[in-house]
């Protein structure tokens, strides 16, 4: 886990890598395009990055109830959920927040690539 001035710095980093894979890039390709994207450069930067990395989600009394896959896990604290859709919704949101609660998890960024303006959103349980 890292402090919260090592998650800024680890968010302005990925906020940046967003943005310049997203300069590059513009809207119009599928997410799982973006999360090759996110992937490669993130790591070119020299951050550990997992791809489609299994959460357990747990009931209150610890039973696990199922997995969620998230498209990436970054520097093994935080969930990075992206999208290629024109808008985020509440849905996405909801979805975001429901993953945090699940899996124990801190921290996550919802990023949105489908729109033709760069959507970033920080979430913290």
């Amino acid at each position: 886990m890292r402090n919260d001035q090592g998650m800024r710095t680890l968010c302005d980093q990925i906020r940046q890598t967003a943005f310049d894979l997203f300069g590059y890039l513009r809207n119009g390709h599928l997410e799982k395009v973006y999360e090759n994207g996110m992937a490669h450069r993130l790591r070119k930067i020299g951050l550990d990055v997992e791809r489609q990395r299994a959460l357990q989600v747990r009931d209150e009394d610890g039973t696990i109830l199922g997995n969620y896959f998230a498209d990436l896990f970054v520097e093994n604290c935080l969930i990075l959920e992206l999208k290629a859709c024109k808008a985020l919704t509440s849905e996405h949101v909801a979805q975001v927040l429901g993953y945090l609660r699940a899996s124990g998890q801190r921290d996550a960024m919802l990023i949105n690539f489908g729109s033709s303006r760069l959507e970033i959103k920080k979430f913290v349980l």
